[in-house]
């Protein structure tokens, strides 16, 4: 079984999206899994309340939904996202998460674009 390691570590690990998930009641928690050249990815675990954070990042980000369903708001339209859509969010477009399911937990693949670190 593959242990948690450094993100900013390039030795080979072999890891499982789905495995070691936490409870959450409430709000989300952001697992960093690598970080390399202007590009950071994460894995994103939502719960049925998440916190109405409006996000507007210097960066673009790119999220793919692997469980569960979710309602985004992306600057000024609602956007409805089942297990295996994903959408790009340009950098500085306002969004947030407005609800998300309870059962399946949502579960979110992040990668965030620095078009000047490259």
């Amino acid at each position: 079984m593959a242990t948690p390691s450094d993100p900013h570590d390039p030795v080979l690990t072999v890891r499982n999206l789905f495995a070691d998930l936490p409870t959450l009641t409430s709000g989300e928690c952001f697992e960093e899994l690598a970080v390399c050249r202007g590009v950071r990815i994460e894995r994103i675990l939502s719960s049925d309340q998440p916190e109405s954070v409006l996000y507007d990042q210097a960066q673009d980000e790119w999220v793919c939904l692997l469980q569960g369903e979710a309602r985004l708001w992306i600057a000024g339209d609602d956007v409805e996202l089942r297990a295996g859509d994903h959408v790009l969010i340009p950098a500085h477009t306002p969004h947030r998460v407005l609800n998300t399911s309870r059962e399946p937990p949502c579960l979110w693949l992040a990668v965030h674009i620095h078009p000047h670190e490259q």
